[in-house]
């Protein structure tokens, strides 16, 4: 039986692609360590998704692994080395703003954990498909530079711009602000890339836009539209950071980005740089975010705004995955942003009440 070793496996990309490949056959060895209630306390908190896991699937392993534990992690590697065919690593530090106060270690873990994993795949299993979540703050501020048009509730590019239907990978990573997030996730996308051209490697770097549904244990750091909606069922109110709430995300449920993952695993190709999101199907500014769950729910959420932007942040981000697509001609984007927080409103209904 083959077997896959996801790195985050609780976190809301590990855990789908893990339910994904249990309910393929795979066995699933599991890797997290729950550093996501260190990052953003009990709202961040993933044990119950870790109970799940055990619980439901008898083929599912858990280790409670650091990724800047490269012993622990060879050794595990080690273990499995004749049977892995299948390696996502989606374990992160994935806040703007946590990366400030703690920038050494949102480096040791995005930057110096993804090394650690690439080395023990390469030692142990080199010809595994290597998946690894990259994020499209790679792009830096870069985005901003677009001469966006300001509309009643959402920034957008103009007709004529190149990147009018959303960005693609000829964005450049220089010349530009970002966060510290968006380094240490520079740092190893670009390390992931080069695994594949200086060793052969089978590698894929995904950068994606918003990630997101209803296993997302959204906070205030990290999960833009899961954690909206908790807000605006809890609190009726919502903080916006900058850009008057006009700032557009393009919105992926982890269902189908699980599915261009497995995509990519049944036929990878060299190179594989691709920019993934929602795309022109499914994508919001946090205006029309909130305006969908007040008419949804027949409430008035109170809106707090703060005029300051986060460093590197984003005006409008939409992805254009025709890159993708054009390999992949089969894969499509089959929950929209509506379809996406219907499901986030029932499941946190259910986590209220």
């Amino acid at each position: 039986m083959s077997l896959a070793i996801v790195t985050g496996s609780n976190g809301l990309v590990g855990s789908e692609t893990s339910i994904f490949l249990l309910e393929k056959g795979f066995d699933v060895v599991g890797i997290d360590n729950n550093e996501r209630m260190k990052f953003f306390g009990l709202d961040g908190d993933t044990r119950r998704i870790k109970n799940f896991l055990k619980n439901k699937y008898s083929n599912y392993t858990h280790y409670n692994c650091d990724i800047r534990n490269k012993e622990k992690i060879n050794k595990i590697f080690k273990k499995y080395k004749k049977r892995v065919k299948f390696l996502l690593h989606a374990a992160a530090q994935p806040s703007h703003d946590w990366a400030y106060s703690n920038i050494r270690k949102d480096f040791e873990i995005n930057a110096t954990g993804t090394l650690n994993i690439l080395e023990g795949a390469k030692n142990n299993f080199p010809d595994t498909v290597f998946i690894f979540t990259s994020t499209n703050k790679v792009y830096g501020d870069n985005p901003n530079r677009l001469n966006l048009i300001e509309k009643k509730n959402r920034w957008a590019p103009p007709k004529n711009s190149k990147f009018h239907k959303g960005i693609n990978e000829t964005m450049t990573l220089d010349n530009c602000t970002h966060s510290l997030f968006g380094i240490s996730k520079v740092y190893a996308d670009l390390l992931v890339q080069e695994y594949n051209k200086n060793f052969g490697m089978k590698t894929a770097c995904f950068r994606a836009g918003c990630i997101t549904g209803p296993n997302h244990s959204g906070a205030k750091l990290h999960g833009f539209l899961s954690f909206l909606v908790k807000e605006c069922l809890r609190k009726r109110s919502y903080q916006i950071i900058g850009y008057k709430g006009k700032q557009v995300r393009d919105n992926i449920h982890s269902k189908d980005l699980t599915q261009a993952f497995w995509n990519f695993y049944k036929r990878p190709i060299n190179n594989a740089v691709f920019n993934i999101g929602g795309a022109k199907y499914s994508n919001c500014s946090i205006l029309e975010a909130i305006k969908y769950i007040e008419e949804k729910l027949n409430i008035k959420i109170k809106k707090k705004f703060l005029k300051k932007p986060r460093t590197g942040d984003h005006k409008w981000y939409v992805s254009d995955i025709s890159k993708f697509q054009k390999f992949y001609p089969n894969f499509k984007i089959r929950y929209n942003t509506e379809k996406i927080i219907d499901q986030i409103l029932e499941e946190t209904k259910r986590e209220i009440l």
